[in-house]
């Protein structure tokens, strides 16, 4: 992947002979993102100067990326008034105030003279009069759609105070044809949806993708030649080695925060149990021993902590131990059965599939198994994953009569569920980190 360097500006913008400073913490354009239901904020984002479209697509870009996070209403350029502005113009913030923008993204695009592209932005608060961010980068020309992605981490993580999701990237298992020889490819594509790509020509049966911390290398399974493997994928190079070949059946592969190990569930005499392999001496350490079975484990973000399900109890319910396998105790307590279990980036809480009532619920709770929440539901709703900032979920849905699997987010208060755009159908999604 292509370098984009960025720096901050040094808000260098003459005013009346003076410097304009970037505007204190306690400006008055703010989103609290904790609360249910959020009014989204108008914004203003004009078209980025340049010599050609580009700058108008960045610009695109960043108003779709901020609107799909439902905290954002961008405007409509026909309501603007003031026109040509660039980032070495101060704004006349009465035009903006009047059609309620209290926020304004104004850009630029510059050609270098070694082939690269200058992108740089302004972020204003209009009622305040006051400059929020500023900041420019350098890039080659194909990597305009990821200095779009940065641009609008950025514009959001000033105006809520919480790390963009933007600039990440989604793997899943691209499904075509009829479904009872329905063809799975693995896939990955920017998390709009865009630049698709396919990591996998689909000869050979494929599932639950997940990305390593390092994002350039996911792990996944595989029935190639009628056998169950586990694989490494280098994501640049397309380099692919075989983690384990495994007697039995072999499932839901994780790595572990540091990506040293993948944590996975191994089938023997008809019960399943969870193991861990060091990524570097291949050494495979046995963590629980049950006849029942246990799969889809999920570590904590300092790893000290695995969640997984288990039907020990009689059906399928969420279970955490400690990383080597001590101290396991059983979580979820609500009617129906539990499964899919991903802990979130940020510690704080644990996403799964519920089924009840005759209903696939994609849902949340702490890590103790109190504060159950429930996002939303479905025919077949399965498979959640979490965005690198813990606030957004993405997950598949099966609809009734409807053909195919397809991508869904939500955000963490159950609101703003989305369809997620991909080439046919999809399922089971993985998030990657951040790619800064």
């Amino acid at each position: 992947m292509n370098t984009i360097f960025r720096s901050v500006f040094a808000a260098a913008i003459a005013l009346a002979g003076a410097l304009l400073a970037v505007a204190p913490a306690t400006a008055q354009v703010e989103i609290d993102i904790t609360q249910g239901n959020v009014q989204p904020l108008p914004i203003a984002i004009t078209d980025f100067q340049s010599q050609d479209g580009l700058g108008a697509q960045i610009a695109g870009v960043v108003a779709a990326d901020l609107q799909r996070s439902g905290l954002f209403a961008p405007i409509e350029k026909a309501a603007f008034i003031q026109k040509g502005l660039t980032p070495d113009i101060s704004p006349t913030f009465t035009d903006w105030t009047v059609i309620n923008a209290q926020a304004l993204v104004v850009g630029r695009v510059t050609p270098e003279a070694d082939g690269r592209l200058r992108v740089e932005f302004r972020l204003w608060d209009t009622f305040a009069g006051q400059q929020l961010d500023g900041q420019q980068f350098y890039t080659n020309p194909e990597n305009w759609r990821r200095v779009a992605h940065i641009i609008a981490d950025a514009i959001y993580e000033r105006l809520t105070g919480e790390q963009g999701y933007f600039d990440t990237r989604i793997v899943f298992v691209s499904e075509s044809g009829a479904k009872n020889q329905r063809v799975k490819r693995l896939a990955i594509m920017d998390q709009d949806g865009a630049n698709v790509r396919f990591l996998t020509d689909g000869s050979d049966l494929v599932l639950t993708p997940r990305f390593s911390p390092n994002r350039q290398e996911i792990t996944y399974m595989s029935f190639g030649e009628g056998e169950p493997r586990v694989y490494l994928l280098q994501l640049e190079t397309g380099q692919r080695e075989i983690v384990g070949n495994f007697p039995g059946m072999t499932f839901s592969p994780r790595f572990s925060p540091d990506g040293q190990k993948v944590i996975m569930s191994l089938q023997q005499d008809g019960n399943a149990n969870i193991y861990a392999m060091d990524l570097r001496s291949r050494a495979t350490t046995r963590l629980t021993s049950t006849t029942a079975i246990d799969t889809s484990p999920s570590f904590s973000p300092d790893g000290a902590r695995v969640v997984f399900e288990s039907d020990r109890g009689g059906r399928q319910q969420l279970y955490v131990m400690n990383g080597d396998g001590s101290n396991q105790q059983r979580i979820s307590f609500g009617d129906g059965s539990y499964s899919t279990p991903v802990w979130s980036p940020r510690g704080d809480l644990i996403a799964f599939t519920k089924q009840s009532g005759g209903q696939f619920q994609i849902g949340v709770m702490r890590p103790d198994g109190s504060g159950e929440r429930i996002l939303t539901s479905g025919f077949h709703n399965e498979g959640p994953t979490w965005a690198p900032n813990g606030r957004v979920l993405m997950f598949f849905r099966d609809e009734r009569g409807g053909g195919g699997p397809q991508l869904y987010s939500i955000d963490l208060t159950g609101y703003n569920e989305q369809r997620v755009p991909t080439p046919g159908f999809a399922s089971d999604p993985a998030w990657s980190p951040s790619l800064e």
